[in-house]
């Protein structure tokens, strides 16, 4: 096989070139979801343009042809993670729904009150939430599984967790924040030691590993093809096949069924039982494509070349001043966690998103972790084969001199904060500032310069009465009321774009009664300031959730 070209490699994903802010993209989000090629694109268009009807349910042509290619895909998967046998594999929408099935379907008719069920600090929610929703049901305990400095489960401490009672033990192949392999191994011979079943979060592995369910000899594993290249809304669940019939169907519909009627219902065999209703044929058709398209460059291939490019920019993040990574030593795969020493996350993602670098901050999905970590959030750098060093060096060389922009951005404002409550309680003098700035890059600086000059709320007013639901970083709102019905907010946030956005969002509400408040459109006043379209769906639903405090305290 050719040494892997990342050049070529690029060339299959049209999104890649396309600008973001009419900026070239660089695209770091590859955790939450890979980019697709164009193979993968015009397979799921063809199944719509060429040979589109349900699958299973009808003897004309289109229909075999459709149901064919579906099936050759389940196929395909049962060869890519070397199953034993193709009922085995079951389509779902996504390793979320793979886990869900696994605790509706085994976890309520398994366990029992007293029984233990072992996760880690490391799950992301998916692998958290259903189990809690069980145990609550059935009376089993969850116990979790510490980690060690380096971020991985600690497998010294084992024997200290598994017993008796312990029945299933669920975690990640691969954390999705922290980017490590787990001792997959060694916690399969604890979990059969003591009879216990093992679920594996395969989500952040399958792209990146190959895979051998014969050889790991685990009961369950879930994963999506999304994170590999392929389409969403399409995942797989593997289960053992004896496991798998003993397991009662997770949902009820069409195609799960041998015979209805109101005397009784038989439900059909494997893998069919727990694929009730239409599929979504167009994407496992296409998903298979995917797989296709990872085997025509090699996984080990591109394995070898993301741990290569992971490397190179651990390293020089190391370089960079303020960066603290949240765990110790290189990760495994292309997941690089960290924070900047006084800086919010938001702060950083949002002034990056400004140069057309996609990088993801918050708490990723895993608030456990973050407690653990004793973190509010962190920044998270995710790659994939299709990225570059050229595409490091400049995400390094935006990120340094975001740093230190926004460590000494007092020294730029254009205005003292004291003049700020007077020119911004009128929002067409906002509408005039803004109009005045063009591009995202010029108005995400002037968002920040917003909300550095923001005076901060003292912080026994920063409470649990004053917190905003919704909102990604943690923000606050208090008023207060003149005898005419007049409002003055204050308000403030961990994250200075937060509070810039805050600063906008007071130049419309400040000094207004109740009616005032209510009449005022502020979706209308973001599209005229040149906002919205640049707002994120979070930080748009945290814009919301500041409106609906605003009108909420006015009670309107």
């Amino acid at each position: 096989m050719n040494e892997f070209n990342v050049s070529t490699f690029r060339e299959h994903f049209p999104l890649l070139s396309k600008p973001v802010n009419n900026l070239p993209l660089t695209y770091f989000d590859n955790g939450a979801t890979t980019q697709k090629p164009a193979a993968v694109i015009a397979a799921e268009a063809e199944v719509y343009q060429e040979y589109n009807a349900n699958v299973h349910r009808a003897s004309h042509a289109l229909s075999a042809k459709a149901t064919t290619a579906f099936e050759q895909a389940r196929i395909k998967v049962q060869q890519f993670i070397k199953a034993e046998y193709l009922e085995e594999i079951i389509w779902t929408s996504g390793t979320t729904a793979g886990i869900n099935l696994i605790a509706q379907s085994w976890g309520q008719n398994n366990l029992q009150a007293g029984d233990e069920i072992l996760l880690t600090h490391g799950e992301h929610h998916a692998n958290i939430v259903p189990w809690q929703l069980v145990a609550e049901k059935t009376g089993a305990i969850i116990k979790v599984l510490p980690l060690s400095d380096t971020g991985v489960i600690d497998d010294t401490l084992l024997e200290d967790f598994f017993n008796e009672k312990t029945k299933l033990v669920s975690f990640a192949h691969v954390s999705n924040v922290i980017g490590k392999v787990n001792p997959v191994e060694k916690i399969i011979q604890f979990a059969k030691k003591y009879n216990a079943i093992t679920v594996i979060d395969g989500a952040q592995a399958c792209a990146h590993f190959s895979l051998d369910m014969k050889a790991l000899d685990c009961d369950f594993y879930v994963f999506s093809a999304h994170k590999m290249y392929g389409p969403t809304g399409v995942g797989v669940l593997y289960g053992r096949r004896e496991l798998l019939n003993m397991m009662p169907p997770y949902q009820g519909g069409g195609e799960m069924i041998k015979s209805v009627s109101f005397l009784g219902t038989s439900f059909n065999h494997l893998p069919f039982k727990f694929e009730a209703g239409t599929p979504n044929y167009a994407g496992v058709i296409a998903f298979a494509e995917s797989i296709r398209f990872i085997e025509t460059f090699g996984l080990a291939s591109l394995a070898k070349y993301e741990l290569g490019l992971t490397s190179y920019c651990y390293n020089k993040l190391k370089q960079v001043e303020s960066v603290t990574f949240i765990t110790e030593q290189e990760p495994d795969t292309g997941v690089i966690s960290f924070i900047v020493d006084n800086i919010h996350n938001h702060d950083i993602a949002s002034g990056l998103d400004a140069q057309g670098i996609a990088i993801r901050s918050g708490h990723h999905c895993a608030m456990p972790l973050m407690e653990y970590l004793k973190l509010s959030g962190c920044i998270r750098v995710s790659l994939a084969a299709y990225n570059t060093v050229s595409e490091i060096d400049f995400f390094i060389e935006q990120l340094s001199l975001l740093i230190k922009n926004l460590l000494s951005v007092e020294k730029t404002l254009p205005i003292q904060p004291s003049e700020l409550g007077t020119e911004l309680s009128d929002e067409q003098k906002m509408l005039e500032r803004f109009s005045a700035i063009k591009g995202w890059d010029l108005r995400h600086r002037e968002i920040m310069l917003l909300g550095k000059g923001l005076s901060r709320m003292t912080k026994s007013l920063r409470n649990e009465r004053s917190l905003i639901q919704g909102c990604e970083s943690q923000a606050w709102l208090v008023a207060t009321i003149s005898e005419e019905g007049v409002y003055y907010f204050s308000c403030d946030s961990d994250a200075r774009v937060i509070r810039g956005l805050m600063v906008i969002i007071l130049a419309a509400y400040q000094h207004k009664s109740a009616q005032q408040i209510a009449a005022f459109d502020n979706k209308l006043f973001f599209d005229k300031l040149g906002l919205s379209q640049h707002l994120s769906p979070s930080r748009s639903n945290g814009l919301n959730s500041i409106v609906e405090k605003i009108k909420a305290i006015a009670d309107v």
